[in-house]
């Protein structure tokens, strides 16, 4: 199975400026398509930390996006990272830039002004297309600016993905990602999620449970949230199962019975 990360880069995000939505976004996204997000990291606008992050992701044979630091100011090294973690040459892509000069064009005739393609803050802005040697375009379909992707391995499906900072271009753009190159991955019946309430008992002493239950049900991961100080239910640990929901219905009576045995106090139960 091909595991999903996820890389959000700039200091605007660590220094507390803006709230990251990436994430949230991205779990919901891959949800939707039977996906599951196995990580994320968060970068600062340092060029060596980036290139570090990049390289692990090339190396990863995951599918990975990056968000965030492909624009062409001072502050954006991300486009620049990804051609040195790669040990390739930065180049213009000749179809990024022309659909740049479309957006110039019609940013120009929405104005009332006329598109002067030698004019030097036009001329600065074909930088956006200036990708590593090799990469392939992500279509933005909000203003036209591509993003531009990377295939690690193509035959395992790997690859890392770069979309702007900006939600509203970000989001549709992963979404395009996925529906286009992974749409074969799709798990079209939803993962169930089946848990219980367990009062006062310790993470310590349901580990055993835990890895048996996993061993038994090849698929099923065994989950454990403890909590010290719910207005519900007090002190307790919510001990779960998912996965496909048939495993699931075969899984949970065996967490169940395993707890019974244990004399674990079950207090709720709850299905998702």
């Amino acid at each position: 199975m091909l595991k999903f990360g996820l890389i959000i880069i700039g200091d605007e995000i660590l220094s507390g400026k803006r709230a990251d939505k990436h994430m949230s976004k991205m779990i919901e996204i891959l949800s939707s398509r039977g996906l599951e997000l196995s990580y994320a990291n968060y970068v600062g606008d340092d060029p060596v930390r980036i290139t570090a992050a990049l390289k692990a992701a090339f190396e990863s044979g995951d599918v990975v996006f990056s968000t965030g630091g492909i624009g062409a100011t001072p502050d954006d090294h991300t486009r620049q990272c990804a051609a040195k973690a790669l040990d390739v040459q930065l180049a213009l892509h000749p179809r990024g830039a022309d659909l740049i000069r479309e957006r110039m064009q019609d940013t120009a005739r929405e104005s009332g002004t006329t598109y002067e393609p030698e004019r030097d803050d036009n001329k600065h802005r074909l930088n956006m297309a200036v990708f590593p040697v090799g990469a392939e375009l992500i279509p933005n379909p909000y203003n036209k600016i591509a993003g531009f992707s990377v295939a690690s391995d193509k035959a395992a499906g790997a690859g890392v993905y770069f979309v702007p900072g900006f939600p509203v271009m970000a989001w549709p753009m992963m979404e395009w990602v996925l529906d286009t190159y992974y749409a074969q991955y799709f798990n079209t019946s939803a993962n169930a999620e089946w848990s219980a309430i367990v009062q006062g008992s310790m993470e310590a002493t349901l580990t055993p449970l835990m890895e048996q239950i996993e061993a038994d049900f090849v698929g099923i991961k065994v989950f454990s949230l403890p909590s010290v100080d719910s207005p519900k239910y007090g002190r307790h640990i919510e001990l779960g199962v998912k996965g496909e929901p048939e495993l699931v219905k075969k899984a949970y009576p065996a967490m169940v019975s395993g707890l019974g045995l244990l004399k674990a106090v079950l207090l709720d139960e709850l299905k998702r």
